[in-house]
């Protein structure tokens, strides 16, 4: 569910969101961390799940009661995953007889076609949304009912039934929207790459994860010139390499892995100084930056243009390893080689960084409880499990990864889960996962617009990852506006 090209919200676009909001005169005085009032009247629908009560303003119907109510939802995703939504909705219409759900898949455009809908007061029920784009400016204008009513008071899905990581929260207390499912970051490898160089591939067991220099040394010696020297030999030509020993997407998702694991962050723990050019941070992304530009175990970015997709790149050999997220293993399952997954490298402490999109309920919606429930329907793995046998997902259900019986129904004898899986990714997410930092990170989008230049330097060989960052810090923060997990 997440989506693989991550855009960011641009000024204009948040600019022009609350400009035609205001015009139109269809934004509430409710602000992004007022939460929802409790309505004492809600009703329990035919299922009945035991959902707390929503916004009085919005009122509900009881879906026992054969009032016909339509919803409307919105979400993007591939076909598999638009396919899972759809089957959600036919079993949440069959248990509910007397509701219909009009879903419109958005496969462009998501962001600028849902903006357009809530300037001209034509929001849906639910909607899928990306913390990292629109979700949070729709937020902070009051738009979405606080979930944390339901979550209190359902008997079925609360806090504790959830896995870590997939509440998105506008402050504490006020949750706008949950995952259907976590996705965590791994290490990839190419088995008879190891096999043939005699290397023992990295364990599974986050206990034992390799750690960086360990990492290191193995990427110097699956990488390999045109002349089959690889990184530790005399003559090795870093010009003219045939396989390089890891591939190192360098966007946010994948080196917050590294300043996490390193007891880094991208604010200070108050949420009011910058983080990213402190020491922690700093050492991290150097660290990736010199698997480029000092071991030249990975592609340069003028290099990784030549370097496909990470089951293409594994299985051709292009690379021995790549770092990616959880999602890539629906893609290696079609492939024909063998291949693993294993923590990532360890600076510090093992940690993964949890990415997901998530639901949303807006509060103009009529029908609240009803709403509640088909967002519950929407993340129930038992819906989902073809688009989560296949690799693409994984459960949003904490029974799902600790139940015997639940896990062997997406785990056991498939493509899709190799024998590292239970320790590289569900002990990781279980126990080492930290959120996102476009859930607790104000301003992200505004941040990182400062902050990727100044990357794009390091990962170039142009500056140091103090020297880059150091320079941009006072304008980065000038962007800081807290964080969403503290109050």
């Amino acid at each position: 569910m997440v989506r693989k090209q991550w855009k960011f919200v641009s000024v204009l676009l948040v600019v022009m969101l609350s400009s035609i909001a205001i015009l139109s005169g269809c934004t509430k005085s409710d602000s992004g961390n007022t939460n929802a009032n409790a309505n004492s009247n809600a009703n329990t629908n035919a299922a009945g799940s035991n959902g707390a009560g929503a916004d009085e303003n919005a009122g509900s119907a009881d879906a026992g009661s054969g009032e016909k109510i339509k919803l409307r939802l919105t979400g993007w995703g591939a076909p598999d995953e638009v396919a899972a939504y759809k089957f959600a909705i036919e079993k949440f219409e069959k248990a509910h007889p007397n509701i219909n759900v009009e879903f419109q898949a958005i496969s462009a455009d998501y962001d600028t076609k849902l903006t357009t809908m809530v300037a001209g007061n034509d929001e849906p029920d639910v909607a899928m949304m990306e913390s990292a784009t629109i979700a949070y400016p729709l937020a902070e204008q009051g738009k979405f009912v606080n979930l944390q009513d339901y979550l209190s008071a359902d008997t079925e899905v609360t806090p504790d039934a959830l896995v870590p990581n997939i509440t998105y929260s506008a402050e504490p207390g006020n949750v706008i929207g949950i995952g259907p499912g976590p996705e965590t970051f791994v290490l990839y490898y190419n088995e008879d790459v190891f096999k043939a160089a005699g290397i023992e591939p990295p364990p599974a067991d986050p206990a034992q994860a390799w750690k960086w220099d360990q990492f290191v040394d193995v990427a110097k010696r699956l990488t390999i010139d045109n002349k089959g020297r690889n990184a530790t030999e005399e003559g090795f030509d870093p010009k003219s390499i045939k396989q390089f020993g890891i591939n190192l997407p360098t966007w946010w998702g994948v080196y917050s892995n590294f300043i996490y694991s390193n007891g880094g962050d991208f604010l200070s723990a108050d949420g009011k100084t910058l983080a990213l050019n402190q020491p922690e941070a700093v050492e991290a992304l150097q660290k990736m930056a010199d698997l480029i530009n000092v071991y030249h175990v990975a592609p340069s970015p003028l290099q990784s243009k030549n370097i496909p997709g990470t089951n293409v790149a594994l299985q051709t050999k292009k690379v021995a390893m790549a770092f990616d997220g959880q999602w890539a293993t629906a893609s290696l399952a079609q492939s024909k080689f063998n291949y693993n997954v294993a923590p990532m490298p360890v600076l510090k402490q093992p940690v993964t960084t949890i990415v997901a999109g998530m639901f949303s309920i807006f509060k103009s919606t009529k029908h609240p409880q009803e709403s509640w429930e088909l967002l519950k329907a929407l993340i129930d793995p038992d819906a989902s499990l073809d688009v989560i046998t296949a690799g693409t997902w994984m459960p949003s259900h904490k029974d799902w990864y600790t139940d015997a019986d639940k896990l062997a129904k997406w785990t056991q004898n498939l493509p899709s889960r190799p024998s590292g899986y239970k320790g590289a990714v569900i002990d990781m997410l279980l126990n080492h996962s930290h959120a996102t930092p476009t859930s607790y990170v104000k301003n992200f989008n505004k941040i990182m617009d400062v902050i990727n230049p100044a990357m794009d330097k390091v990962w170039l060989g142009k500056q140091s990852a103090k020297e880059a960052l150091d320079a941009v810090a006072a304008k980065a923060q000038e962007q800081v506006q807290g964080r969403r997990d503290v109050k």
